[in-house]
C-alpha cells in the first residue's frame, strides 16, 4: 500500500516532477518541491512494506534457506562506514558512548565502531530478524522491526543514547521526519545525531547517473540529499549543526546535529528548484554521452 507525501521538510504540495529520472527509475517519478529545493518521491510503500523488502527480497532471497542476494560485507562498502566512523569520532568522540544505530543490516557498522578502535557501546535497530542474529552472534545487542515499531515498543524507553546514528539508512525509510523526531526522543539532552548518505545532490558527478538512481523497487530511494536540505531536516526536527563533511572530502554527505532544548531560530538554506533540475539533465545528458543506448 503507497501512501502520497508532500515535500517532508516543508510541507509544500508545490513540486515538479525530474522527469529524466523516469529513464533510470524503472518509469518511478522523482519530484524536487518548488518551495526549499528538496527531492522527493511522492509515492511511498508503508513502513512494514520497507522492512520486509529489506528483510525478504534484499538481504534474503526468501526461498527458506537464508540464501544472501544482498551483503554489506565487501570492500567498498566498509570503507564508508569506516569514514563515517572516523568523522563521527573526529567530531564528537565514540569511546564510551551508547550508540542506538538505525537500520543496522548486517551489524558491520557497529561492529566498527564498537571495536577497539572507538570503543562504543552499540545497540541495533534492524527489520531483518536474520541480520539480527548475525549482529547477536557479534555480541551487540538488537530490536528486530522498523524504527516505527521500535518507537511504539516498551523497549524504547530501555536503551537511551548518547549518538544516534543513521547511516546509509534515512534514504531507505517512508518518513525522513518521524525518522528523526525518534531519534531526537532517544537522545539524551545534549546528545547528537549523526547521519550519513550517499544520496547526495549538486556537487560534482563522480558516477554516472544509472548507478546513482536505480530500478530496483525493493530499494527505491524516498529522499536525495543536498548539504543544505539534509541541514534543513536537521534543524526543524529540534537539532543545532555541530559538524559537516566538505565534498572534498568525499561525495559521500555526514552531518551531526546537537539535541537542542526548546525552541530555536535557524536560517532555511533553501536550494533553487530550476537549479536541482537542471542538474540532473545535465547528468543524464553526460551519462548518455558515454554510456550509448541509455
Amino acid at each position: 500500500m503507497t501512501k502520497e507525501f508532500d515535500c517532508d521538510i516543508c510541507g509544500s504540495p508545490d513540486a515538479e516532477e525530474i522527469a529524466v529520472a523516469r529513464r533510470y527509475m524503472d518509469s518511478q517519478p522523482l519530484h524536487v518541491c518548488k518551495n526549499c529545493g528538496f527531492v522527493y518521491v511522492r509515492k511511498r510503500r508503508s513502513p512494514e512494506e520497507i522492512g520486509a523488502a529489506w528483510s525478504d527480497e534484499i538481504y534474503n532471497s526468501g526461498n527458506g534457506e537464508a540464501q544472501v542476494a544482498y551483503t554489506a560485507r565487501i570492500p567498498a562498502i566498509k570503507a564508508r562506514q569506516t569514514f563515517a566512523a572516523e568523522f563521527i569520532d573526529g567530531s564528537i568522540g565514540l569511546r564510551g558512548k551508547r550508540v542506538l544505530d538505525i537500520g543496522a543490516g548486517e551489524g558491520q557498522f557497529l561492529e566498527i565502531i564498537g571495536g577497539a578502535n572507538y570503543g562504543a557501546n552499540p545497540f541495533a535497530v534492524e527489520p531483518s530478524q536474520r541480520n539480527c542474529e548475525l549482529i547477536k552472534v557479534a555480541g551487540i545487542e538488537s530490536f528486530a522491526g522498523t524504527i516505527e515499531e521500535f518507537r511504539a515498543s516498551p523497549e524504547f524507553n530501555k536503551h537511551p543514547a548518547d549518538i544516534v546514528t543513521v547511516v546509509w539508512t534515512l534514504e531507505n525509510c517512508q518518513s525522513c521526519r518521524f525518522m528523526f523526531d525518534a531519534a531526537y526522543d532517544a537522545l539524551v539532552d545534549g546528545g547528537h545525531l549523526a547521519v550519513a548518505t550517499g544520496s547526495r545532490i549538486l556537487v560534482p558527478f563522480k558516477k554516472p547517473l544509472h548507478c546513482y538512481l536505480g530500478n530496483n523497487a525493493a530499494d527505491t530511494h524516498s529522499f536525495r540529499f543536498s548539504a543544505n536540505s539534509l541541514a534543513n531536516l536537521l534543524a526543524i526536527s529540534g537539532f543545532r549543526i555541530s559538524h559537516s563533511n566538505q565534498y572534498i572530502d568525499s561525495d559521500w554527505l555526514v552531518m551531526i546535529g546537537e539535541k537542542a532544548v526548546g525552541e530555536q531560530n535557524f536560517e532555511w538554506r533553501k536550494d533553487d528548484y530550476q537549479e536541482v533540475v537542471d542538474f540532473f539533465e545535465r547528468w543524464d545528458r553526460e551519462t548518455r554521452m558515454f554510456y550509448e543506448g541509455m
